[in-house]
């Protein structure tokens, strides 16, 4: 049953603010998946915190118009599942990639962050980017460093005085 005006307008008013939220955009080939693994796929993006959608390259075209995401429309082609990084910039990358393993069929086609178009080679780079809390903790590992250095240092200043009059006292039983 085709879809209406108003029903289409929908659909694209809904992808174009979900764009315009996301971090970051994957989108594949989801030609011969079958649908128990494409629901699988949308259960594991879902706890992942990211959106799956399969839509009309034409409505996608429409929704795009305006975001960062318009770089995609040139790899709008054949029947594509887009996702959507809500969260984090390489989340949507990380549960394509690890689905696209299990399953041959599933081809990732382009990326996209930040306003320009990746090739799918580079998923493995924004799937290593760290999410955010690890970026923090990185943050505040390397803010840490030096404090924690200088702390030690403060604390083998005593800690060498201490030997060497251990090493005076041992010496002077020794004689």
């Amino acid at each position: 049953m085709p879809i209406g005006l108003k029903e289409k307008q929908a659909i694209v008013a809904e992808v174009h603010e979900t764009a315009q939220a996301a971090l970051s955009a994957v989108m594949a080939d989801y030609r011969g998946v079958s649908v128990d693994a494409m629901t699988a796929l949308r259960t594991s993006a879902r706890a992942a915190g990211v959106q799956v959608r399969v839509i009309r390259n034409t409505l996608a075209k429409r929704a795009f118009e305006g975001t960062d995401f318009e770089c995609m429309n040139e790899a709008l082609l054949g029947p594509c599942v887009l996702a959507f990084a809500l969260e984090d910039p390489g989340s949507a990358a990380r549960v394509f990639k690890d689905f696209a393993k299990d399953n041959s069929d599933f081809e990732i086609k382009a990326l996209s962050v930040g306003g320009e178009l990746l090739p799918p080679e580079k998923i493995d780079a924004l799937a290593k980017l760290p999410t955010r809390d690890e970026a923090l903790s990185l943050l505040m590992a390397v803010m840490q460093a030096p404090v924690t250095k200088l702390a030690r240092t403060m604390n083998d200043i005593p800690g060498r005085v201490t030997r060497a009059v251990a090493a005076v006292k041992d010496q002077k039983q020794a004689a």
